[in-house]
């Protein structure tokens, strides 16, 4: 019979976070590597993290056409398969780099930086990163970009920040979309989903559009395009995020 002790075994469990950190660490490196290159060449990146089916896609093409002509535009495009999304934007007539992460969950900074060497973006730029869709684990992986954009939609629900608080902590900006579909949604408020992600993250840059009915798109893509043309605000991330204090 064999002997019998009491004390936990927590190896598997050090040996799973020491695997955790040493990911995340290598994914910072490349992130500060892909940083160091938009800075150097003046280049807007937005990483666009969503559920599925929230509309980011309708959302980069419709600000693609009100923005062509005024400024450069590049797009790598996240899905775990398929080019569909891809596509769409190069229906467009703007360059696109399409990652399929297959099993993967999120785009990883080594990624981007290799979707970069294909696109080669311009200095002065607007590089629009669609991730994948998931609300959990893009919001852990720094991409380099300038700002983190939420995309939610009217038909999700008014408790999603308040589910998925790691995500709306982490953005910069929040876009509330679908707004022309309100009328036909019993209970849910704009109102309560704008409180709800401004509890979770009160420094948040809150629009409220419908990218397929035109909506409030002016205030976003002139919101884009004056940050764009402002040396001053392409920084990695806002000196505030790091001042406030954590999730409760």
């Amino acid at each position: 019979m064999c002997n019998t002790h009491e004390h936990p075994h927590h190896h598997n469990e050090q040996a799973v976070l020491s695997i955790e950190q040493d990911i995340l660490h290598r994914n910072n490196l490349l992130a500060e590597r892909n940083r160091g290159y938009f800075e150097a060449k003046r280049i807007l990146a937005l990483n666009l993290m969503s559920s599925p089916g929230s509309g980011k896609t309708s959302l980069l093409e419709e600000t693609i056409r009100r923005l062509n002509g005024r400024l450069a535009m590049y797009v790598i495009e996240g899905d775990q398969q398929t080019s569909n999304d891809a596509n769409r934007i190069a229906a467009l007539s703007v360059p696109v780099f399409q990652v399929n992460t297959g099993t993967g969950c999120h785009l990883e900074a080594g990624m981007i930086n290799h979707a970069l060497k294909h696109l080669a973006p311009p200095e002065g730029s607007l590089l629009f990163i669609e991730n994948v869709g998931n609300l959990i684990c893009p919001a852990m992986f720094d991409l380099g970009e300038a700002y983190k954009v939420v995309v939610v939609s009217t038909t999700e629900g008014d408790d999603k920040p308040l589910k998925y608080p790691h995500i709306f902590w982490e953005a910069n900006v929040c876009i509330i979309n679908k707004t022309d579909l309100l009328p036909y949604l019993d209970g849910a408020g704009i109102q309560t989903l704008r409180e709800n992600a401004l509890k979770v993250n009160p420094q948040l840059q809150l629009f409220e559009l419908s990218a397929t009915k035109g909506a409030g798109m002016d205030a976003w893509c002139d919101w884009l395009y004056n940050i764009s043309k402002s040396t001053s605000l392409i920084t990695s991330f806002l000196n505030s995020k790091y001042d406030k204090p954590g999730i409760n």
